[in-house]
């Protein structure tokens, strides 16, 4: 259903895949934004599924080239093998390095607001945009729906919130948070943001799996992937997309 394109962004061409519903209806956008393995087949296929349930989905690769390069399939089967892991975090680690420098952040906000301004001039787009995101998405959908006031909904799927405070103070629009109860990393930092949450009156509701884990909703990851939580965070995402951006 979809394709790349080649967006101009920040003096540089940004890939974004585009997969918008075959009619001549308009419809609310979605920015999309990847896990750490990239624009993939999985990506794909998940911008595919809601631009089948009537949204125009934008999913820019925001990721560094030399990172894509190390970021293998193979790493990931690694990571999700409690054997193999150990070996592969060091390279983990050095491939996520320059993600995690102040200007990768700033410049990645800046590309996800322009990916915005291209959604919003769609001619296919209602002028409506939600944001839905998976791990390194999660963790952005939080931090664009925080500084661009266009986005109408957020659905972070086990994002990471570093600070809850400025999260909970800077987010105006209805958040729809997933996670894993196994995915202890990203776990740990819930009673905080809930609490930030509730103190400044936002509208948040959190969906908790008890048997699921990191990267549930990835069918392509055999370790990892929960089919029934997945089936059900599907729905429930698709529900409270389609009331926030009627």
């Amino acid at each position: 259903m979809g394709k790349m394109l080649s967006v101009p962004v920040l003096g540089e061409h940004l890939s974004v895949y585009v997969a918008r519903p075959e009619d001549d209806k308009v419809y609310p956008g979605l920015i999309l934004i990847e896990e750490i393995w990239g624009v993939n087949d999985h990506i794909k296929s998940v911008c595919d599924r809601y631009a089948a349930e009537g949204f125009v989905v934008y999913s820019p690769e925001l990721l560094p080239g030399g990172t894509l390069e190390m970021m293998t399939p193979e790493m990931n089967v690694k990571l999700f093998d409690p054997q193999m892991r150990n070996e592969v975090q060091p390279l983990l680690r050095e491939a996520m390095a320059p993600m995690q420098q102040p200007e990768f952040a700033e410049r990645t906000i800046q590309k996800l607001q322009s990916c915005v301004d291209d959604l919003i001039a769609d001619p296919k787009c209602n002028g409506k945009v939600g944001v839905i995101g998976f791990c390194f998405g999660g963790t952005y959908s939080f931090q664009l729906a925080i500084h661009d006031s266009r986005i109408k909904a957020a659905v972070p799927f086990y994002g990471r919130v570093q600070q809850p405070e400025e999260v909970a103070a800077g987010i105006s629009c209805p958040v729809l948070n997933f996670d894993g109860a196994k995915d202890e990393g990203v776990m740990a930092q819930v009673p905080a943001l809930e609490a930030a949450m509730k103190k400044n009156n936002k509208e948040y509701t959190h969906i908790v799996y008890p048997d699921a884990g990191h990267a549930f909703f990835n069918d392509t990851n055999t370790r990892a992937y929960n089919p029934t939580d997945a089936k059900d965070a599907w729905e429930k995402s698709l529900a409270f997309l389609k009331k926030n951006l009627a």
